[in-house]
């Protein structure tokens, strides 16, 4: 079950970011996706990383450090929701997190050790999933979703915000 998910299990303001995910294999999309993020932050030298494309956006360390972020917070989800837990999941406010995650001071290499940690958590937890898990639905941000849904979630808001570096930043 590690396919796209069908429409009735994800809100419309995660649709963005399962439309940009493309088909397969869910696990090998994130497999392969860690591989590209980490090799793009190692291509930075520290002044790029700290480039904003224009005043109030995010630096590119920021960028990174919200997408990890965002994945720990997804995953939290779908681990929740995948085993079962129906006890309704709050928001997050990325405007909050990003500065309280103070990224600009981070190393490159920080940025991507924390990256891979998180995502190799992600892959362990994913290939640990019954078919059924996959397609356990709870709710997140007032939002019915399954398992797979936040698992595509991932690769879509992680492609969403590299999209945003390549065209914006470099």
């Amino acid at each position: 079950m590690r396919a796209r998910p069908q429409a009735d299990e994800y809100g419309a303001h995660f649709g963005t970011y399962i439309s940009l995910t493309p088909e397969g294999d869910l696990i090998e999309l994130l497999e392969k996706q860690g591989q590209a993020t980490v090799s793009l932050i190692e291509s930075l030298t520290e002044e790029q990383a700290l480039h904003r494309y224009a005043p109030g956006k995010w630096s590119i360390k920021e960028v990174i450090g919200h997408i990890t972020d965002n994945e720990r917070i997804m995953s939290y989800r779908l681990l929740r929701i995948a085993r079962g837990d129906t006890t309704p999941l709050p928001g997050y406010d990325q405007e909050v997190l990003v500065p309280g995650g103070n990224f600009d001071s981070w190393t490159l290499q920080q940025l991507a050790a924390d990256y891979t940690a998180v995502r190799q958590a992600t892959l362990t937890l994913l290939r640990g999933l019954s078919e059924e898990a996959w397609l356990r639905k709870g709710t997140a941000s007032n939002t019915t979703m399954s398992a797979r849904a936040f698992a595509c979630v991932l690769v879509g808001h992680e492609l969403h915000h590299i999209n945003i570096i390549k065209e914006m930043y470099l």
